[in-house]
């Protein structure tokens, strides 16, 4: 995000975006003390069975998209199971951390280079299945049921993936995998939808490529086409992962309308410089990505579009609300959101470290190891003081909004009449 005025060519942005005090606590406090014991033999994940379900092998595709689709009731129990119950539990449990979602980050390394991203290193080294398997069961242990499997790009390593959503998903987990598509094979499809993963975030910015956006759908077509068709016989859900750039702006009005065609959702972020330092990122100066102020009127534009469509039906996970603070956000006013970073959301980093959310990624600050949690509710309190009006994750967000006990009955009563059938997506 810029927020400086300027010529109408981008200009570099700040190295981060958090007050100089709180950076320094965050990365200067000298390097992570916590490791990750070892514990004799390293574990391993199982083997996957492929196919665990081979009754759905030759089960056809639907000839043309349903308009709506019917959600089983073992598919609303999953659900039920991944969200709702940790819900509960973490709200009569004493406490202060109870993780509803984990982002579990098997890679650090990716095979593109959008030049908005700086969340990769390829000198990173994945998750081991050590890590992953030992972070499963101790998120399994504290109650939480929903796995995010983060990067990078999650499927550098598809055979690794593929043990990860098997063994999360036996364990109960409601799986998230996000990709950029660029590997996602319909073999792979298959097997990820065989093991139970719950839902595809499909990260796209652009239909064609674009200078500095190559996640475009062009290039996916086949696979995403595949993804589509196969939603219904492993029951898995899918949406679109869209980053409203200074120069896709016309592709998020394309991408939403070829979501709208195939009944997918859609996911929407306002693109962001680093919060923190990034050394390693190396696209700071000349980005053709970054928002300048004399890109706000066509954004705003694009944002009543959206809200437009909103409100008209399209299936997206960022509620009207959500999708309006996206001014304040590029203008830099966001105001404080709840965040619940720390308490119940978690990242674990390739080496099995802890960090609250995903900006935190890069700090240095101690937060623990799986297994030994160091979150304090006075550190994590006094650190979003200085860092919720700098983040516009979406999920977080939704779980900010949503951990309300008024909301959430509101809501799920709301499903429950529907009987848990064609949700928004949204939380509203």
């Amino acid at each position: 995000m810029q927020a400086q005025t300027g010529p109408k060519s981008p200009e570099p942005n700040p190295r981060f975006r958090v007050d100089v005090q709180l950076h320094e606590m965050l990365m200067n406090t000298g390097t992570r003390t916590s490791l990750l014991p070892k514990t004799g033999q390293p574990l391993t994940l199982p083997e996957p069975v492929y196919p665990q379900h081979p009754e759905l092998l030759n089960k056809p595709d639907p000839e043309t998209i349903p308009e709506n689709r019917k959600w089983t009731a073992p598919l609303v129990y999953k659900a039920m199971r991944g969200w709702l119950f940790p819900y509960i539990r973490s709200r009569v449990l004493p406490g202060d951390f109870h993780p509803i979602i984990a982002y579990l980050f098997t890679e650090w390394k990716c095979n593109l280079d959008c030049h908005y991203c700086w969340a990769f290193d390829n000198s990173v080294k994945g998750m081991t299945e050590d890590v992953a398997r030992r972070s499963i069961d101790w998120l399994h242990d504290n109650g939480c049921r929903v796995l995010a499997l983060m990067g990078g790009e999650v499927l550098l390593r598809p055979q690794f993936a593929h043990k990860v959503v098997s063994y999360a998903a036996k364990k109960g987990f409601w799986v998230y995998v996000p990709t950029n598509g660029r590997l996602l094979r319909p073999d792979v499809i298959d097997k990820l939808g065989d093991a139970g993963a719950a839902i595809f975030n499909l990260a796209v910015d652009a239909v064609d490529e674009k200078p500095g956006l190559p996640k475009a759908l062009t290039p996916i077509r086949k696979y995403f086409d595949h993804l589509v068709k196969r939603q219904y016989r492993y029951g898995y859900s899918m949406f679109f992962n869209i980053n409203i750039c200074r120069n896709n702006l016309e592709d998020v009005r394309q991408l939403t309308e070829i979501a709208r065609e195939h009944r997918i959702a859609t996911d929407y972020h306002i693109n962001e410089s680093p919060m923190l330092d990034q050394p390693h990122f190396k696209h700071m100066d000349e980005n053709p990505t970054f928002i300048t102020q004399d890109d706000w009127p066509q954004v705003d534009e694009l944002v009543d579009w959206l809200i437009e469509k909103n409100k008209s039906g399209y299936k997206m996970v960022n509620s009207v609300q959500r999708l309006d603070e996206m001014r304040k956000f590029m203008r830099g006013k966001l105001q404080e959101w709840n965040c619940r970073a720390g308490h119940n959301n978690v990242i674990i980093r390739v080496d099995g470290t802890l960090a609250p959310c995903f900006p935190m990624y890069s700090a240095t600050y101690d937060w623990g190891v799986v297994g030994k949690h160091r979150f304090e509710a006075g550190q994590l309190n006094e650190m979003k003081e200085g860092c919720q009006s700098h983040c516009f994750s979406t999920l977080n967000h939704n779980l900010a909004y949503c951990y309300d006990a008024a909301r959430a009955i509101k809501w799920v009563g709301k499903q429950a009449m529907r009987g848990f059938q064609g949700t928004s997506g949204s939380f509203e």
